[in-house]
């Protein structure tokens, strides 16, 4: 692919001259717009990331070695601190950013336990506070998943949430996880920068919340009830809007966090139709991946299909892949 130094040597070179030159560039960056849409998975660039991020891992071990205590623990906060500003602030580097904050977490949670602060909800609001500190410094879209994560559970810590007995909490947080993921999506509809990498990390973690809450409500369902006599087909129903939701907005993350859950579910429908366990399981898995892998072939082909007429609506404007 030509670039923008090549181009402008060709215009030197009197090959093209200025005004084509500029057309050509703005074809090239409307295309490159046109093809932003995907979900790329840019916290990883390289290589070379990986072998940092290993580096960085291993320093950590090595603190975690040499006996720390009270606010020696200072010493690696300080020390992951300036590594973020410059691996992150100043290279940019997404994946060695992820383990550089999970280290910062650690050692902070270490250093407040060591100095008698009592555990649980007052840890929570730690990571929380680390968390979002890192995300407004940076701008680093990981970080609020620990962020998001946190806030749930000091949530439930705070109610008195029993998830067992109360299901449906568990996926109203869920929702107000995935609203913040559409809120930065329609901040960032053609994907191009930190606002649409943050919703990926908030719909990873919604569509699990979401998915675990339901799936208790219809597991623990009363015998002879509504959603007991009907268990089957409510999970079918789930399981399909579930997808629809994911093909709508464009969000493959939704799905692959809540896999698992699928992956049950159809085996638990499937199970009075085959007296071998094993082969049951082998079936499902065979089933599912032959699913996944067509489904992920022609996303786009049957998003179309499906949604293609939300293109003149006005809610197109806030949907990625719909203007």
């Amino acid at each position: 692919m030509i670039n923008k130094s090549q181009l402008k040597q060709a215009v030197a070179q009197g090959i093209i001259n200025q005004q084509q030159m500029d057309a050509l560039i703005t074809l090239t960056q409307q295309s490159s717009q046109h093809h932003s849409g995907e979900e790329h998975l840019r916290f990883v660039r390289g290589f070379g990331d990986v072998f940092i991020t290993l580096g960085i891992l291993l320093v950590a071990i090595s603190f975690n070695f040499t006996g720390l205590s009270g606010y020696y623990y200072g010493v690696p906060i300080g020390i992951f601190i300036l590594a973020a500003e410059w691996l992150v602030r100043v290279r940019k580097l997404s994946l060695p950013g992820m383990a550089i904050l999970i280290c910062i977490i650690y050692f902070v949670n270490a250093l407040f336990t060591e100095l008698g602060q009592e555990k649980s909800f007052y840890n929570l609001g730690l990571i929380t506070a680390t968390s979002l500190a890192f995300y407004l410094r940076y701008k680093m879209p990981f970080s609020l998943l620990p962020t998001a994560g946190s806030i749930i559970v000091m949530l439930i810590y705070t109610i008195g949430i029993d998830i067992i007995q109360q299901p449906y909490l568990l996926s109203l947080m869920g929702l107000m996880v995935f609203s913040m993921a559409m809120w930065f999506d329609a901040r960032d509809t053609q994907r191009q920068n930190y606002l649409s990498d943050s919703a990926f990390w908030l719909h990873l973690l919604a569509a699990p919340l979401i998915a675990h809450g339901v799936m208790i409500v219809l597991v623990m369902a009363e015998p002879g009830s509504l959603l007991a006599v009907n268990r089957n087909l409510f999970i079918i129903s789930f399981f399909v809007l579930f997808f629809l939701i994911a093909l709508f907005i464009d969000r493959r993350a939704l799905l692959i966090s809540s896999t698992v859950y699928a992956i049950y579910a159809i085996t638990q429908l499937a199970s009075g139709q085959f007296a071998d366990v094993q082969s049951l399981i082998a079936f499902v898995f065979m089933a599912f991946g032959i699913f996944v892998v067509l489904f992920g072939t022609y996303w786009y082909k049957v998003r179309n299909l499906l949604f293609g007429w939300c293109r003149k609506t006005a809610i197109a404007q806030y949907i990625p892949n719909f203007r």
